[in-house]
């Protein structure tokens, strides 16, 4: 299967032209170890490639195998796939349904790319020193590196500090300065993410199962996730307030509001 090079560069896949005159292919074909020397890939790479299905057998004659410009086209392929995050099996699996004419690559790529773009673009992960940390929590009192290191908020990288989310630390710290302990937001944000996980992998599993049932059309992916994310987004935020809305107001029905204000017990003194 020759896959030609502009349909990978439309797609987002640049650097690889498959283009036959470029290569120095012997009229006969490579041996393992000649295949290996021209490919750049190991002998024991590409056998493993192909126990695992994701590359086509050689060519017998005799007892020798030869490979040919499929084959190094496939593996190109496989290199291109296994860079954008692909594992083997998935690998396998994509080629196939290519030689079975059963996908096209070129809307896959643009799948792909669309669905591989973040949905929070705007949140990426900082390396901050210990001043840093301080300018942005706007405080510098002890313990706090402390604390936020123990709520998983920022993680301890020999000199620095890797913060994995900017903005959930100053969300964090938003919550303390409205009376909210970090280690209290950290308890709460368990258990969105616990939940959220869950309601995550639902609705993935319900898109794709649509996708399949031909519910949803894929024909224009750019179009349809560039509108889906912010879409998304705010749908869960709004669901999200009103189920809000619902459980405050049980929790006053049921006087459990009562405990929310009821004065904090005083620690038992210690008989002397």
């Amino acid at each position: 299967m020759l896959v030609p090079a502009e349909v990978l560069s439309q797609s987002g896949v640049h650097g690889v032209a498959f283009v036959a005159m470029t290569i120095d292919t012997p009229e006969t074909g490579w041996t393992l170890d000649e295949f290996a020397a021209e490919s750049g890939v190991p002998a024991r790479t590409i056998r493993y490639y192909q126990a695992r299905g994701a590359l086509m057998r050689p060519e017998l004659r005799g007892r020798v195998a030869y490979y040919g410009m499929p084959h190094l086209e496939r593996l190109r392929l496989i290199a291109q796939l296994q860079d954008r995050g692909l594992r083997i099996e998935a690998i396998r699996d994509l080629v196939g349904r290519i030689d079975r004419d059963e996908l096209d690559l070129a809307q896959w790529l643009g799948v792909e790319q669309q669905v591989q773009a973040p949905w929070a673009a705007s949140d990426q992960a900082q390396t901050l020193d210990e001043a840093g940390i301080y300018a942005v929590a706007g405080t510098n009192r002890p313990g706090l590196i402390a604390e936020l290191v123990r709520a998983h908020l920022v993680q301890k990288r020999g000199e620095v500090y890797l913060v994995p989310s900017p903005s959930m630390l100053q969300i964090a710290l938003r919550f303390e300065a409205a009376g909210i302990a970090l280690d209290v937001g950290a308890k709460l944000g368990k258990v969105a993410y616990k939940h959220l996980d869950k309601a995550v992998d639902e609705l993935v599993a319900t898109f794709v199962k649509s996708v399949g049932d031909g519910a949803v059309v894929l024909s224009d992916p750019d179009t349809l996730f560039s509108t889906l994310r912010p879409l998304g987004t705010d749908a869960v935020a709004l669901i999200f307030a009103r189920r809000m809305e619902h459980a405050l107001r049980a929790l006053v029905a049921s006087d459990g509001l009562g405990r929310l204000t009821s004065k904090p017990k005083k620690p038992r003194r210690k008989p002397t």
